[in-house]
């Protein structure tokens, strides 16, 4: 790492990493380079502190590469970090495409959690709270130089974690999946990727430290979200990542449970003779259902395979659940609609499809 830079910030979150002894492997590894630290990083990685207090620190101190260890959200953050280090101005203009990003400090990220797909992607997502919005934020300068994915420290993952790094995995799959037009070969990548990610995480669940299991698990996430699985096929408009970045970002819920529960309401709402043909070929590849069945009848049994594999893995399956009530649906509805340009998506959505879709998941 001296190579790209011997001022470092290290950026991390809660405080796993020191649990498992990763974080003094880390500072053994770099004595003789200087480290800056920014701990504490949380799920759905916030502008104000953390992306904020990042660029700081870089200017603060003349930081010329960052080192991201933790999961997906301490890497989103550190992408965010490294434009705004290289900003003159407010690094949300960078954020928002107010601003191109024209440069960006150096990444390498040592991987936690697998989930993301971050550490193969040149995106993030952030949050602003004080204005309910959760940006994805994607630029060629936030390509990580080097992705450090080591099976052996997703061990400690949570069940919680574990189940919602699945969702979240499946679901960057499924936003790739259901277009209008695809490929045959890309077809095959992901109703692999489905399957292996059900499999693996049902392994992972019983047993931990099955070493194997963890491992495709990681290498399934890093496939899922790096832009191989869309070659070819027309663009999705990501609509469940759309409805849910809304959802979490006025509530602060676990991404990958939040897009679990909207999944299959989604699924269920875009369901038509027009749909139902890709909803089949899923049901038939995916979960083995009969082919020879009617195609409606395949098509929802695979709707229905969908939402009791999310929830055999733990993960609770209504939003009330997860705190969220009917009291700010118009307001999530209408915020979607307005930033999300859904009305492009496979099958387009407006402020009533959204709503409608929000209040089935309740």
């Amino acid at each position: 790492m001296g190579e790209i830079g011997k001022k470092v910030l290290l950026t991390y979150g809660g405080g796993s990493i020191k649990k498992i002894g990763l974080y003094d492997k880390v500072k053994e590894l770099l004595k003789g380079f200087e480290i800056v630290e920014l701990p504490n990083i949380q799920p759905n990685p916030k502008y104000n502190p953390s992306v904020l207090e990042g660029v700081k620190l870089c200017k603060e101190n003349n930081i010329e590469v960052i080192l991201s260890v933790g999961g997906g959200s301490v890497l989103d953050c550190s992408k965010a970090i490294a434009a705004g280090a290289k900003y003159d101005g407010d690094p949300w203009d960078l954020i928002s495409y107010k601003v191109k990003t024209q440069a960006a400090l150096p990444i390498v990220d040592i991987l936690t959690l697998a989930a993301t797909g971050s550490e193969y992607d040149c995106a993030g997502v952030i949050s602003r709270t004080e204005t309910n919005d959760k940006i994805g934020y994607i630029d060629p300068h936030l390509f990580p130089v080097c992705s450090f994915l080591d099976p052996v420290y997703t061990f400690s993952v949570s069940k919680k974690q574990t189940a919602a790094g699945c969702a979240d995995a499946m679901n960057h799959v499924m936003e790739q999946y259901f277009t209008e037009d695809t490929t045959l070969l890309n077809d095959g990548f992901c109703e692999a990727e489905f399957r292996s990610l059900m499999v693996n995480t049902r392994k992972a669940l019983e047993n931990p430290e099955d070493y194997t299991a963890r491992a495709e698990m990681m290498l399934a996430c890093t496939y899922g979200c790096n832009g191989i699985l869309a070659l070819g096929n027309s663009a999705s408009g990501w609509p469940c990542h759309a409805i849910e970045h809304a959802l979490s970002a006025y509530y602060d819920i676990t991404h990958g449970e939040g897009l679990a529960i909207i999944t299959p309401r989604w699924m269920k709402h875009i369901l038509s003779e027009k749909t139902v043909a890709r909803f089949a070929k899923y049901g038939v590849n995916v979960f083995g259902i009969d082919a020879s069945l009617p195609p409606m009848e395949i098509a929802n049994k695979a709707i229905e395979e969908t939402y009791k594999f999310f929830e055999s893995i733990g993960i609770p399956m209504h939003l009330r659940e997860v705190g969220i009530d009917e009291s700010r649906v118009d307001e999530m509805a209408h915020h979607i609609a307005v930033n999300e340009g859904l009305e492009k998506a496979y099958v387009p959505l407006f402020e009533a499809d959204i709503k409608k879709i929000i209040l089935e998941s309740l």
